[in-house]
């Protein structure tokens, strides 16, 4: 059967400024109830693409082409709203809209549409631009980031919108588990080329792994005829002579595709300046009480009788709904906002960082360089080692040229970056991170995952990203309504484990129902047989899988062991990533049963209705 033609298409596309075009001769096409993803590193193009798929943005070279009578719906990444205009009248776009789907939309997304834009928060604008998205009822919809400050139950409903949507989707986002749920196509954007899996976000790893080593042995025989055409210059060939200029052009055609190789390969290089270390009880907080009295004159309580103990080296995420407290929370426990009842007591030493969701901490008008260094010079101080304004910038993906660009010229994701240069470069053993993935790249996120994992101090961590809060918290604060914030042992997963009333598919996204709590049965304050005997045996195997890595390693390494022995060099190739991937998986398995071992040793309670941390 022929596949079916495509409703919204770019034809041999060209867009870019200068002699670095974004891409060139670039062609994608969306078919009917076609459902892709697009991924790859900020600044690539993602965005622009999707503008030019919209209409937004002409292309330099190429052709777009429209099915006729096809409605096409854009989502930016960051919403312009006039601040005197109304949500409906926003939603309505301009009267194209019949004013039965704007109702229908702000009731969807529990929109009051006489507000103005002017003041929304960045969740409500977000809502307000998929109300103006969804109620167009177009047959492509492309979506920038359309999970950005959106609450976890928001994103559960428009998970089971996109699901019941019958048109074509292209979507970039940064959410791991947002992705795997609604795509079923992965398109890569990568260097001006444009890959293609006919599979959900959910294999996207291990394909992007397999297409990495198989450029991985291009680029080695690409360096053998770099070396060639190099021995061939040496031996005196004079470049003058016109026969020769073709091989010399070859030879430069060859650098260039190895320099471009090699910036594909580099990735951000974030650490942080750590300060000194802080004392055991970082924060601790007894009976925490903050209320409001809105425009209206009603009190409502954002915090209600939270007691905790947050020690040294916790690492806490902070969950709820848009607008439930969860930064008022987070300003309760650092001492910048006096509670109407109960007291904050910070430890001795405790020296504080904080990530800005709303970037509102960068000026618009000044140089990146200026961001870094605002008293000037050329240089700055990350830790105790001096670095180079622009070498500091390479570390975090920013080419040389960029360091005089202002503020404003930045994508979302790298003015996220650029927030994390500075703040990475201060000292410090808390951070509170609020909304930090938004916007990012997956190959930054997974670095920013690293760089957290070896910071030694303690984080507190604002996030809906349900993947990024699995791979770094321990506990978390939960906003259940009422004011109520309870305390959780683990991650998201482990939250959600507990809490089996999930949003129904017709529920408003930010009134999720709960049900009553339900005492489960107790459980035994000792791990299984099984389960012990195999805690007991992880670490000889987790050190002999390191071994073993080592070896196949140093073989590798060893030279001209790929011309010797192809054969060998493929074998042993594929033993050390089996031997990879078996030493990750004990790992994990041996964290899972060490972290299940500590919870029945110190009575945790499944239910998760205790409030306090480490306070026995």
């Amino acid at each position: 059967m022929a596949p079916a033609p495509p409703l919204v298409a770019l034809q041999e596309a060209t867009l870019g400024f200068g002699e670095q075009p974004l891409f060139e001769g670039l062609s994608i096409g969306l078919a009917r109830a076609e459902r892709a993803c697009l991924v790859g590193r900020n600044g690539i193009g993602k965005s622009s693409l999707l503008k030019a798929l919209a209409g937004e943005l002409d292309l330099d070279a190429g052709q777009r082409f429209l099915q006729p009578g096809t409605r096409v719906a854009y989502l930016p990444q960051d919403p312009v709203f006039e601040s005197g205009q109304s949500i409906a009248d926003y939603v309505a776009a301009g009267g194209k809209i019949e004013r039965h789907r704007v109702d229908a939309a702000l009731k969807q997304l529990h929109l009051d549409g006489r507000r103005l834009l002017g003041g929304l928060s960045g969740g409500e604008g977000r809502r307000a631009a998929l109300a103006r998205a969804l109620a167009a009822q177009p047959d492509v919809l492309l979506l920038d980031e359309p999970t950005n400050h959106l609450d976890l139950p928001t994103i559960a409903w428009l998970e089971q919108e996109l699901a019941r949507f019958r048109g074509a989707i292209l979507l970039i986002s940064h959410d791991r588990a947002f992705l795997s749920a609604v795509s079923q196509v992965t398109l890569w954007l990568d260097r001006g080329r444009l890959l293609r899996l006919d599979k959900s976000f959910a294999h996207f790893e291990a394909w992007a792994e397999e297409l990495q080593a198989r450029e991985a042995e291009q680029q080695h025989k690409l360096e053998r005829r770099i070396v060639r055409e190099q021995r061939w210059l040496q031996r005196g060939v004079t470049a003058r002579r016109r026969r020769n200029q073709g091989r010399l052009a070859r030879l430069q055609a060859l650098r260039k595709e190895r320099a471009e190789w090699l910036k594909a390969a580099r990735g951000p290089a974030l650490a942080t300046a750590a300060a000194a270390a802080s004392g055991d009880r970082v924060i601790e907080a007894e009976g925490l009480t903050k209320a409001f009295t809105g425009t209206t004159g009603q009190e409502t309580v954002v915090v209600r009788d939270f007691s905790t103990r947050i020690r040294r080296s916790d690492r806490i995420g902070i969950i709820g709904p848009n607008g439930a407290g969860k930064t008022t929370l987070v300003r309760l426990l650092t001492g910048d906002l006096e509670p109407d009842s109960g007291h904050v007591t910070l430890g001795s030493n405790v020296k504080p960082l904080y990530f800005d969701q709303r970037r509102e901490s960068l000026d618009p008008e000044a140089t990146l360089w200026k961001t870094l260094v605002p008293d000037g010079g050329d240089s700055l101080m990350v830790g105790e080692r001096q670095r180079h304004v622009v070498s500091y910038l390479n570390d975090f993906l920013f080419a040389d040229s960029q360091a005089r660009q202002p503020v404003k010229s930045l994508s979302g994701g790298e003015k996220n970056r650029l927030l994390l240069a500075r703040l990475f470069a201060q000292p410090s053993n808390l951070l509170i991170l609020d909304e930090p993935t938004n916007d990012l790249d997956m190959d930054t996120l997974d670095l920013l995952a690293e760089v957290l994992d070896a910071y030694e101090g303690t984080l507190l961590l604002v996030s809906h990203d349900r993947d990024f809060l699995d791979r770094q918290v321990t506990g978390l604060f939960a906003f259940e309504g009422g004011g109520r914030v309870e305390d959780h042992v683990g991650g998201y997963s482990d939250y959600l484990a507990r809490k089996p009333q999930a949003p129904a598919k017709n529920r408003r996204p930010d009134t999720p129902k709960r049900s009553k709590p339900t005492r489960e049965k107790p459980r035994s304050a000792k791990l299984s047989y099984k389960d012990a005997r195999e805690l007991e045996a992880l670490p000889s195997e987790i050190e002999h899988l390191t071994g073993e890595i080592a070896t196949l390693e140093t073989r590798l390494s060893e030279p001209g062991f790929y011309q010797r022995d192809r054969q060998a060099f493929d074998e042993t190739t594929s033993k050390l990533a089996a031997a990879r991937q078996a030493l990750a998986e004990a790992e994990d398995r041996w964290l899972a049963l060490e972290e299940m071992r500590e919870r029945l040793a110190a009575g945790t309670d499944e239910n998760g209705d205790g409030q306090t941390r480490g306070l026995a």
